[in-house]
């Protein structure tokens, strides 16, 4: 949905609250991160970089491919339209895996302090974009008449981003901050992320109503709780044996160099 729109020099500007939510999400989480001091500020400003040109190519070739791929095979002119911003979360976890990777190969760094680090931020980004799916009016839930809503004509919808909101941004990022200070390993609290994410977006999915063009499978789950399910054991399995069989030696030190 457009904020709002204008035209100079036969040129139309349009931002949409996607493109709101994702700036600000990106902007507060380099702040955040720069206040940490975990690395150089040069090298953090690097690692966004990484981060945003892998992630905003890759994380919609994850919708495309898991979400709306027959789509998009018969409009294939659409697909490097970044500025309709529908993505994959699933596939975006993955991509910044990877692009973590690939900037601490290049600059010689600890990867698994990097992505400890970064994974306090994500929650905030979770968040702000929740806030964008209810100010875009998508993802709602079943009619309802008797509690909180978005007004769209005369009918009331169950605010389900906002249910996402408080416990992918809120509940999510307080058990991240408790965690950090009681586990011991390097990239434990990452495998902790996975698991509490894939539980609370596997449940909030039985109130979201599913993507169109696929709905359910067996008339009853959705991909997305079908992506999350792999996020919830494997995020378990190694955040109970992480500690007890780390392969990493050195002792966690996330909130200083």
């Amino acid at each position: 949905m457009k904020i709002f729109d204008i035209t100079l020099f036969w040129i139309t500007f349009a931002p949409s609250y996607y493109w709101l939510m994702y700036s600000l999400s990106f902007l507060i989480g380099y702040l955040i991160l720069r206040k940490k001091n975990f690395i150089k500020e040069t090298e953090l400003e690097s690692l966004f970089l990484y981060i945003f040109s892998w992630v905003i190519l890759w994380w919609r070739l994850g919708y495309i491919l898991f979400y709306n791929l027959p789509y998009y095979i018969r409009n294939y002119w659409e697909i490097l339209q970044f500025w309709k911003w529908w993505m994959s979360f699933h596939w975006w976890v993955i991509w910044v895996i990877i692009a973590t990777i690939i900037f601490t190969r290049k600059f010689k760094l600890n990867f698994y302090k990097i992505i400890d680090n970064l994974i306090t931020a994500i929650p905030i980004w979770l968040g702000l974009w929740r806030i964008g799916n209810y100010l875009n009016k998508e993802l709602l839930w079943r009619e309802y008449y008797w509690i909180l809503c978005i007004q769209e004509w005369t009918k009331c919808y169950f605010p389900t981003p906002l249910l996402e909101m408080f416990f992918e941004w809120i509940v999510l990022y307080f058990i991240l901050i408790f965690l950090s200070k009681r586990i011991k390993n390097y990239w434990n609290l990452s495998w902790a992320f996975l698991f509490f994410y894939g539980v609370f977006r596997f449940f909030i999915e039985f109130i979201r109503i599913p993507d169109k063009q696929i709905w359910y499978f067996f008339n009853y789950i959705t991909i997305g709780q079908i992506l999350s399910i792999p996020m919830i054991i494997i995020g378990l399995y190694f955040w109970l044996i992480w500690d007890k069989y780390s392969i990493i030696p050195n002792k966690r030190i996330l909130w200083k160099n």
